[in-house]
């Protein structure tokens, strides 16, 4: 009997022990062309016991990979792709470094700052107004997610003029919609007779309610006859 202590490495347990005898089997072929064929047919063995592999891009490219990676860089057989080596296995990509860029207004964010550096560079004066209002519309929406309130829009365009010095000049009331006052809404409802017929509907639907009760008692008196 065979013990796993006794056995050698297994370098992917994905691919199970008998993948890796096989790889071990590929390696004592003496014949090329048979070794070739033999590799070919674990590819495709390799494809069928890994299906998830399937889903990935490029997954035979990376199934070849995994069987050079097996033998140790030591099967000697056609690739269709690039055969990798040690050094490339064990490379290490150039570290990313992070922007440091510290916005002035960190409130607004760093892209708000790129928006008002574009708008200040921009020479048509429609698309400038259009920058504008866009980032007005921006700051107060940021202000209300930050303060749970809505801010006035004269505040709004002298901040955008402090941070542009003059150069951006935020329109106040334009892009909002209209919201009617609270004593146009109860005019109407007094003047309008809202309340009455309200109050009329509500005494119909309790005579309707009453009078399906009805109907049914009266179903029972003609039984009754």
């Amino acid at each position: 009997m065979e013990y796993n202590t006794t056995r050698n490495h297994l370098i992917m347990k994905e691919y199970g022990r008998n993948i890796q005898k096989m790889i071990e089997y590929l390696l004592t072929i003496e014949d090329r062309d048979q070794r070739q064929s033999n590799a070919m047919a674990l590819i495709e063995l390799m494809g069928t016991l890994n299906p998830h592999l399937r889903n990935v891009e490029d997954f035979r490219h990376k199934l070849w990979d995994h069987l050079f990676l097996i033998s140790d860089f030591k099967l000697d057989v056609e690739s269709p792709y690039p055969i990798p080596t040690r050094e490339t296995l064990k490379y290490k990509p150039e570290r990313l470094e992070y922007p440091k860029k510290y916005p002035k207004l960190r409130h607004f964010g760093r892209n708000l700052e790129a928006v008002i550096e574009k708008a200040m560079h921009e020479t048509d004066q429609e698309k400038r107004e259009g920058f504008a209002q866009c980032i007005g519309n921006y700051m107060k929406l940021a202000y209300s997610n930050w303060h749970k309130e809505s801010v006035h829009d004269d505040a709004v365009k002298s901040e955008l003029a402090a941070i542009t010095e003059g150069q951006l000049e935020y329109q106040a009331g334009s892009g909002t919609s209209y919201t009617p006052p609270p004593s146009d809404f109860h005019r109407a409802g007094s003047g309008g007779g809202g309340a009455k017929r309200s109050k009329t509907y509500q005494q119909n639907k309790y005579k309707s309610s009453n009078g399906k009760t009805s109907k049914h008692s009266n179903k029972y008196k003609n039984r009754n006859k």
